[in-house]
């Protein structure tokens, strides 16, 4: 382990690879601070779970349009680099929230003004990963193509790891910490984060695409400079004894002319770098539009957005149940999702060396009949059956929390396969996030379909009479999916061709 770290060392440097793990670890770790957030939404702001459920749903839009920051990004440069100048400004905004909401308590207690600063904190946070993956593909491209997988690996591992401590210790912080002590102590990780952007290099694209315009810079400064001009006055009026007045008169000329072609130069120059961004915005919008429309893509990517739509999203329900009816306190629900990235980390090594072979239509319908089941486990924990069979809420719940993430990500597996055979050459990364931004934007508005059932249930703190027939219909839901796996390609399985 520890020959492969500095292997990896040696190929990429100490700097990136700290940045890369840290970062990754950050956006794991986010489960330390959003756990906060679910209790100070329900607590504080006393919020029904349908409210609670359509801020968060707010919040998170910003990951629902993550191509829009890959394509500024890359057609964009900031003084001549793609990468780190954006990277600042996306751990700028995900850090910033953070201070505000801790020190500002009239800003915590008011919902539109949390909606805002959660948003824009969700905006640097998904802005910094279309970065860190755009910068993970261009360091094994250019330099280490062998590396790629290894690179990817502990990227993944990062996050594990960090989703595992901040669910660990975001459980006991809410036991022993006010909700501002715990937005203070997060803003640490984005602040470490801008102090190591410092530290990585990026190679200046300046020379690349705008070469013409370093060209007339420098001949501007050889033909205008008022040093020549003004040496040259001097002389001619040495040679012909003419008045300083007149000599005086003849250098505002001079400069004069300077400025308006130095001005002319620069406004030359502005226009056509404003030109360039813009063409390039047209061309790789275009060509991400056309590969997007060919059906063997569109097909797909429609099924698991619907996939996500069809089924309204409890969870936040779910929350409410289990820390006001169950009285399960925050230490073990931190605990509960512990155990859900164990079982995520187990769907993912089950898939990888059990799964690869099987076709992904077979495994999507396996995905949503085991999805329906973990449904049906809420009902019977919602139900109280589980008591009368002497199993108690907290093994119902680490059960189903392992289970379902697990199931998730037999789900997940097969988008990111199939998303990585889809996506042609040359805009891999814009699409794969584009992919990404899709089933983003499914769950966010499952999430929404989530809150308006529940609304329509009248399920609200302390009145969960009706969740058993909300979860009901969830369940039926799930098989909605199941009757469009004719757009999943029929041959495709985990392998690529």
């Amino acid at each position: 382990m520890i020959g492969w770290i500095k292997q990896l060392r040696r190929s990429f440097g100490a700097s990136f690879l700290w940045l890369i793990c840290l970062i990754y670890f950050t956006q794991g770790f986010r489960s330390f601070v959003w756990t906060a957030v679910s209790y100070h939404l329900k607590d504080r702001l006393k919020l029904s779970p349908s409210a609670s459920q359509f801020v968060s749903s707010v919040a998170f839009f910003p990951w629902s349009i993550k191509p829009l920051y890959g394509i500024v990004s890359d057609c964009i440069p900031i003084k001549g680099r793609k990468r780190i100048p954006y990277l600042v400004i996306a751990t700028v905004l995900s850090l910033v929230p953070w201070p505000v909401l801790g020190l500002k308590s009239t800003l915590r207690s008011s919902r539109w003004h949390l909606i805002i600063l959660l948003t824009v904190q969700n905006l640097g946070s998904a802005m910094a990963d279309v970065v860190v993956d755009a910068m993970i593909a261009e360091a094994v491209r250019f330099e280490r193509a062998s590396f790629a997988g290894d690179l990817q690996s502990i990227s993944w591992l990062s996050m594990a790891v960090g989703g595992v401590c901040g669910s660990l210790f975001g459980g006991y912080a809410l036991t022993s910490l006010q909700i501002d002590t715990i937005f203070l102590l997060f803003s640490v990780l984005p602040a470490i984060q801008l102090l190591s952007c410092g530290f990585v290099e990026e190679n200046s694209v300046g020379s690349k695409v705008l070469p013409e315009f370093a060209s007339s810079t420098s001949s501007s400064h050889l033909e205008n400079g008022n040093g020549v001009l003004l040496d040259e006055d001097s002389f001619l009026a040495k040679k012909s004894n003419r008045s300083t007045s007149r000599r005086k008169r003849s250098q505002k000329n001079n400069i004069k002319r300077i400025d308006i072609s130095s001005n002319s130069h620069n406004l030359e120059k502005g226009n056509s770098l404003a030109l360039g961004w813009l063409h390039s915005l047209k061309a790789a919008s275009y060509s991400l539009l056309h590969a997007f429309r060919q059906p063997i893509i569109l097909r797909p990517m429609a099924w698991f957005f619907l996939a996500h739509v069809t089924m309204p999203n409890l969870s936040t329900v779910m929350f409410y149940y289990q820390t006001e009816a169950l009285n399960l306190d925050a230490s073990f629900l931190g605990t509960a999702r512990v155990v859900g990235w164990l079982g995520l980390m187990l769907g993912t090594f089950t898939y990888n060396h059990q799964l690869k072979r099987m076709k992904l239509r077979k495994i999507l319908l396996c995905a949503q009949i085991g999805l329906s089941l973990m449904s049906l486990l809420d009902m019977v924990l919602v139900s109280r059956m589980s008591l009368a069979y002497g199993i108690s809420d907290k093994i119902m719940v680490l059960c189903g929390s392992a289970l379902a993430d697990a199931i998730n990500q037999f789900k997940f597996m097969p988008f990111l396969i199939l998303s990585g055979q889809l996506c042609p050459p040359g805009i891999e990364g814009t699409l794969f996030a584009l992919f990404m931004s899709i089933n983003n934007l499914g769950s966010t508005l499952g999430s929404f379909t989530g809150a308006g059932l529940a609304s329509f249930l009248n399920l609200s703190s302390g009145s969960f009479d009706n969740l058993v027939l909300g979860i009901a219909i969830q369940v039926l839901c799930t098989y909605i999916p199941v009757a469009l796996l004719f757009l999943i390609p029929k041959e495709a399985t985990g392998i690529s061709a």
